[in-house]
């Protein structure tokens, strides 16, 4: 627990809570609205807008309870720190695509640049008693940077994404800065324990490090703890959510669209980590292997749509586009269609009633930090009638959700397999699955996950 010390949290951008938005805010806003109220802390990132220069102005905002302070980047910052090294560089990178990172010197040196502005920044605004948080892939060199300037507050960093295997990583230039960077945190939290033995291959291998008890890692001459935080969602808010007056009005609509048939849903961003084509090619699969499914369900898939500037994205965007058409195309009748494809978002109440009447919730990212749209399909279900998850292997979610029907991405059969299987699953068993998976996300919910990182990074 951080008792009376001030939380101050950090991000790429801030996301926190909109007077006026109720029921729509991102996971980590949800996930760390608690702690920050109660250690009255300041949230600390990116305001998503751009200067012709960059001033050093901090904007500082409160709403419902939570401090924000922002800063502006250049467009130049944009395209190198954020859309660059972030986003071509180590997003790919960490989701195992190598074949899609792009490496830029300019993109390293436009990364370094704005994790030192951010530091130079953050340090004006920083009590020696503060606990800092620092979250995901765009601030690894964060800490180094506030070590530079001479903040000696307890840093802890946390990755919302897969760390990449030893083989993948050291395709990256100057890999070993990369690490080093992260061993003047005080203690690095990952999803999964794929993550974590990834990590400590790497120190191990590459870096002559040791591990010693108690999470202690040991490489470059330096020491910092390495430990396992599965995040989770506030399951009780999700489940009201599902009861709340939006939700109900969305099942409503989505059961008199239904018209008793059986709904498939795929709720993800646009994004080639997300095993969007590999869906609907098993989910074209299944169709095609059984005929007297046809007419009877249907798949919707939302995928809103996220950094359309960059080339790989607007190439999974057209992939989709083309395959939606194939497979209405080819199995549609005058009043049925079997994908239901919509490039929009809606807010979580809207998701809870969407979920709700889903008989199958599919879920199978081809490499995924945790994914709690997994987390949030369960705890929307209802008890009596539940929905059935299928989950890939390769989220981190499967490692606390194995009671799902756990499926191989990669393979349209295993897909459609898991889809037939799913359909045809009796009340009893999707009940006893369905508690198992609820008992475990209730547990290991958002306030567990903060509570025992903040609890070890205070000491």
């Amino acid at each position: 627990m951080t008792g009376r010390r001030r939380l101050v949290v950090v991000s790429n951008r801030v996301a926190a809570p909109r007077a006026g938005s109720p029921g729509n805010q991102g996971g980590l806003a949800v996930a760390l609205e608690s702690a920050l109220k109660q250690t009255r802390g300041i949230w600390f990132g990116w305001s998503g807008e751009t200067v012709d220069e960059f001033n050093g102005h901090i904007r500082l905002e409160r709403n419902q309870g939570i401090t924000t302070a922002t800063i502006d980047l250049t467009p130049e910052d944009v395209a190198s720190y954020y859309e660059g090294y972030s986003n071509r560089t180590l997003w790919p990178l960490f989701h195992y695509r190598i074949d899609l990172a792009e490496y830029d010197r300019q993109f390293e040196a436009g990364y370094a640049s704005v994790n030192r502005r951010f530091a130079e920044t953050l340090a004006q605004l920083l009590d020696p008693d503060d606990i800092v948080w620092v979250h995901d892939y765009h601030l690894i060199p964060l800490a180094r940077e506030l070590r530079a300037l001479g903040v000696c507050n307890r840093i802890g960093f946390f990755l919302h994404t897969p760390w990449p295997p030893v083989r993948l990583l050291t395709t990256l230039p100057d890999h070993r800065q990369l690490v080093e960077a992260l061993f003047s945190y005080d203690l690095l939290g990952f999803q999964a324990s794929e993550w974590l033995d990834s990590f400590t291959d790497y120190v191990t291998r590459e870096a002559d490090g040791r591990l010693g008890p108690d999470g202690e890692v040991a490489g470059f001459g330096l020491k910092t703890e390495a430990a396992l935080f599965p995040i989770g969602i506030d399951a009780a808010a999700f489940r009201r959510a599902a009861q709340s007056p939006e939700a109900r009005a969305m099942a409503k609509r989505m059961r008199t669209s239904i018209a008793g048939r059986h709904m498939l849903v795929g709720v993800d961003r646009l994004d080639y980590s997300k095993g969007l084509e590999e869906r609907f090619l098993g989910y074209e699969r299944f169709l095609s292997e059984d005929p007297e499914s046809l007419n009877r369900v249907f798949l919707l898939q939302i995928a809103p749509p996220s950094r359309e500037g960059i080339g790989s994205y607007q190439e999974i965007r057209d992939k989709l586009d083309q395959l939606s058409g194939r497979i209405n195309g080819a199995h549609a009748e005058v009043d049925w269609v079997p994908l239901r494809y919509v490039n929009r978002g809606y807010s979580r109440r809207e998701l809870a009633g969407i979920f709700r009447t889903a008989r199958v919730g599919l879920v199978t990212p081809l490499r995924d930090g945790m994914n709690l749209v997994a987390k949030e399909y369960v705890a929307a279900q209802d008890a009596a009638d539940p929905g059935v998850l299928v989950l890939s292997r390769f989220a981190g979610a499967a490692e606390d959700l194995a009671e799902a029907l756990l499926v191989n991405p990669f393979s349209q059969e295993d897909i459609a397999d898991s889809i037939r299987q799913a359909l045809a699953m009796e009340r009893p068993e999707r009940i006893r699955r369905w508690e198992a998976l609820m008992a475990r996300v209730e547990t290991n919910d958002v306030a567990h996950w903060q509570k025992a990182f903040l609890s070890r990074l205070a000491g």
